[in-house]
């Protein structure tokens, strides 16, 4: 490589004609010369000392062998695509372009891919990421769900251009033909788990009642292959959303001895996509046959149940007797009845007869003239003693009543008058008892023993409560009352 400094001086030239170079002319030789030849590589080794990203978001770490080591960094936009992540003492392939760090005179190889290298990694990072989903319940047997018996709709999670979706769709005709709806996806690769994972998806949010129909039973299948082939189907989201799809699933990922995680969460795990169409629909013609000898059990049991009531009725008609026999004995018993009931009824005349002779005989007109004189005699013996005791009350109630008469008659306020009292009313005709009552003016009404008359107050009114006037005082004068025409009263 020519060198583009401009010559020194003589005395200070070095006296070997090889090129000098500076630190950083030779560090980016380096660089384009190794990025040019190495261009974009794979590279096989076990991650060694990786410590997790750094807080840029990178991470930094090596590749060795067991004779060298390679320098190593995922950047951080890198890293975020990455699939696998990496892991310490893990085994991988590493894709990405070589290139070198002048700072430090290191190369290094920029990884933007990174996968497991060979099975036994691979089944280290399948079963680890199986004990974290078992942890959370994912592949419990009690959250399994029955598949419907006769589903009228399926969908197929499959690749649409493979072998597979012809088997199914062809099985799936020869037994129960049914509505079939296909969600192609990739079944192998990067994007594999996360198109099965929408698929699942979106499967499980078409509504009852849309333009699409939605399934009532899902089915995710794809042939066999390595275990690199079938790694998307061990996808943590492909396993959550399998485990919460709301529609039953069977998982038919491979051949019966290929295991994905898939089928620990799916409903039913079938040995082959043909296995799983076997599982979902039953043989239409096994259900015919089976309604046909279910029909002809129906018909030779209703035959069996009509004769055995047949021969039940026969036998109990001939337990049952006959009309004459059965009427044999009360016919003889209504005889005999008829036959006692005539003699009985003419013993009964006959006694009868003799016991109104007998008393006829005791009968005469003597007899009954002495039997009208007795109750004659009773009759006025009863009739003097209701006369005496009626008397006796009549007399008893006069003599009460006189004396309550007499007292009534005392105690009259009428007799009260005789005694030289009277009794003064006004207008209305209530009585006055007192002289606060009375008024100036008053129109009064006096009744006497004999009489009433009509008088006014006049003067001032004084009640008798009022104190007398002292010994050798004039009197006061007389106040006159008058009576309009009829005299005065003092």
């Amino acid at each position: 490589m020519a060198s583009n400094r401009p010559a020194q001086p003589a005395e200070d030239q070095p006296k070997s004609n090889v090129a000098e170079f500076s630190v950083s002319e030779i560090s980016f030789a380096l660089k384009r010369t190794v990025e040019d030849t190495f261009g974009y590589v794979r590279v096989r080794g076990e991650i060694s000392g990786y410590r997790g990203p750094h807080s840029s978001g990178h991470s930094y770490f090596a590749l060795k062998d067991d004779k060298a080591r390679l320098e190593a960094v995922i950047w951080r936009g890198a890293a975020a695509k990455l699939k696998h992540r990496p892991e310490e003492g893990l085994e991988v392939v590493a894709s990405g372009k070589l290139t070198t760090y002048p700072g430090s005179s290191k190369y290094q190889i920029v990884i933007d891919r990174l996968e497991p290298a060979g099975a036994g990694a691979l089944m280290a990072l399948l079963e680890e990421c199986k004990k974290k989903l078992a942890a959370e319940g994912l592949f419990d047997e009690a959250k399994k769900r029955p598949l419907p018996h006769l589903p009228k709709v399926i969908g197929v999670v499959t690749s649409p251009t493979g072998s597979v979706i012809r088997d199914v769709l062809h099985r799936l005709s020869d037994r129960y033909p049914c509505h079939v709806l296909v969600w192609p996806v990739r079944v192998q690769g990067e994007t594999s788990g996360t198109e099965v994972a929408a698929a699942i998806t979106g499967f499980g949010q078409l509504a009852q009642d849309g333009p699409i129909p939605r399934p009532d039973l899902v089915i995710v299948a794809r042939g066999g292959g390595s275990i690199e082939d079938l790694w998307g189907f061990n996808d943590e989201a492909v396993v959550r959303a399998a485990a919460a799809s709301p529609i039953p699933l069977i998982s038919a990922v491979g051949h019966e001895t290929d295991w994905t995680l898939i089928d620990l969460a799916a409903d039913v795990r079938a040995p082959t996509p043909t296995g799983a169409a076997e599982i979902a629909v039953p043989v239409r013609a096994d259900l015919e046959a089976g309604l046909a000898s279910l029909a002809a059990r129906l018909r030779r049991a209703a035959s069996r149940s009509l004769e055995t009531v047949r021969s039940n009725l026969r036998a109990a008609v001939r337990g049952l007797a006959s009309p004459d026999s059965l009427l044999e004995l009360p016919r003889r018993r209504l005889d005999e009845a008829s036959a006692r009931s005539g003699q009985a009824l003419r013993i009964a005349v006959g006694a009868k007869r003799t016991s109104y002779e007998r008393s006829a005989g005791r009968l005469s007109w003597r007899g009954l003239e002495a039997l009208v004189q007795r109750g004659g005699d009773r009759s006025a013996t009863v009739a003097g003693r209701l006369s005496r005791a009626w008397d006796g009350a009549m007399a008893a109630r006069r003599a009460r009543f006189e004396q309550a008469d007499r007292l009534l008659h005392s105690l009259s306020w009428q007799r009260v008058l005789d005694r030289g009292y009277a009794v003064v009313s006004d207008a209305a005709g209530r009585a006055i008892t007192k002289v606060g009552a009375v008024n100036a003016g008053m129109a009064l009404d006096i009744r006497l023993t004999d009489g009433s008359f009509g008088a006014q107050a006049s003067g001032a009114v004084t009640s008798s409560s009022a104190p007398r006037p002292a010994a050798g005082r004039d009197k006061p004068k007389a106040r006159s009352v008058k009576d309009g025409g009829q005299g005065d009263l003092f």
